[in-house]
């Protein structure tokens, strides 16, 4: 038998844009999650749960089949039946999808939640990643500005009750009605015209296409056409513009703060009405960490019947990022030390009965047992208690800061264990 060592096998390394999470941006990302949770119960957001894996056509028809996303970013692949498949690139148009082929019109208007991965083959920098995690909320079926401003004030509460709302800005503006965007878009691609000579290549491409987008371009080029472009407001109907009122009209009501940007659009022909951003340059140079609008055409360019819909989606990484300290982190209520490895079995009766009374325990059981006690005082909790013999008499001994409410609970859970 040959004596060589078998070679060794090289550790596979993770997918470039992917990531491992582990203690404290873990538990960030995971209270980020259950305060959305939270939150969208108190609005009447039912969850809604659809495939990570759709038809390729989902996401090219809602998307835009010239988009940089469905160009260049989406994860597609032909299946073994010859069909082309797609990891979602974003939660939406599945959401539409969903509505249509499994009849929800019925309970329009439909509100809905969900929050998981999605995939987008882009270049990974701070806070994006190739697969990455977002939360999303839609409200499918209503042409109310109401429900616009309600996914708002939602928006709002669940980032003031994250702790991130400061440095963070609402930013809103009005796409209008069909009629207004039609007439906005033919005087911006009179305006573009123009200047084509002076023109980005980018720009250029999207001129025929998708104009709007060139307003929110970042080439140096590009910047002094965009901003001498023609606003919307002046092509806005009499009723996008009172939309847009009752709009604005409901987030004052609500207390919540929002600035007009009049340079905030959407490119596909889908989006109407109402589109917004939470902006925050805590992240950096300024990004958004929370955006949507209202996209009343979706569903109708999926298939379905002519149906309003609005809706918002925010980046999970990016708002676990802006969570900071651990002031929002449930602290460990009982630290368990026992000192001598005879009761080891009655310090896991008492931890298994602690936890079962709904408190949070570590238990300190195993290394030298003269240090345990000291290693259980190191871990920060509202409790400690420790097991320990002295003349052969078991010993309990619980600590607890002045005034802890729990300090009596506790007591109350051993008492019932000698019963």
């Amino acid at each position: 038998m040959s004596k060589d060592k078998p070679a060794r096998i090289p550790t596979p390394q993770p997918v470039r844009g992917t990531q491992d999470m582990l203690g404290d941006f873990a538990d960030r990302f995971a209270h980020v999650v259950e305060t959305f949770e939270r939150v969208r119960r108190l609005y009447g957001f039912k969850r809604v749960e659809v495939p990570v894996i759709e038809p390729t056509a989902v996401f090219a028809r809602s998307l835009g089949e010239t988009t940089d996303v469905v160009s260049k970013e989406m994860y597609s692949f032909d299946d073994r039946g010859g069909e082309s498949v797609t990891l979602r690139p974003e939660f939406t148009a599945g959401i539409a999808r969903a509505y249509i082929t499994n009849g929800w019109q019925q309970y329009a208007p439909l509100k809905v939640a969900t929050h998981g991965p999605l995939f987008r083959y882009e270049r990974p920098q701070k806070g994006r990643y190739r697969q990455f995690h977002q939360l999303d909320a839609e409200v499918l079926g209503s042409d109310s500005p109401l429900a616009d401003a309600e996914l708002l004030v939602f928006a709002d509460q669940l980032l003031k009750e994250l702790g991130i709302a400061e440095g963070v800005t609402l930013t809103l503006n009005t796409l209008g009605d069909a009629e207004s965007r039609d007439a906005w878009r033919a005087a911006l691609v009179e305006h573009f015209e123009a200047h084509r000579g002076e023109l980005s290549e980018d720009s250029l491409a999207r001129l025929d296409k998708n104009p709007l987008r060139i307003l929110d371009s970042k080439d140096p080029r590009d910047r002094p056409i965009a901003d001498s472009a023609p606003d919307i407001d002046a092509f806005l109907t009499s009723e996008a513009q009172d939309f847009f009122g009752a709009v604005t009209a409901g987030l004052d009501a609500a207390g919540v703060a929002w600035e007009r940007n009049a340079r905030l659009v959407r490119g596909l022909d889908y989006y109407r009405h109402t589109a917004f951003e939470f902006v925050t340059d805590r992240l950096g140079a300024q990004g958004t960490v929370l955006g949507g609008g209202r996209y009343d055409g979706l569903i109708e360019a999926l298939g379905g019947p002519p149906t309003a819909a609005v809706g918002w989606a925010a980046g999970i990484e990016r708002l676990a990022m802006l969570v900071e300290g651990s002031s929002w982190a449930e602290p460990l209520v009982v630290s368990i030390a026992v000192e001598d490895d005879r009761l080891i079995n009655e310090g896991m009766r008492a931890n298994a009965a602690i936890r079962r009374a709904g408190f949070s325990t570590e238990m300190v059981a195993t290394g030298s047992p003269k240090k345990r006690y000291d290693r259980a005082a190191k871990i920060w909790a509202k409790v400690l208690l420790s097991f320990s013999i002295r003349n052969d008499q078991t010993i309990l001994n619980l600590r607890s800061a002045p005034g802890t409410p729990e300090h009596q609970a506790i007591l109350d859970i051993l008492e019932s264990l000698k019963k």
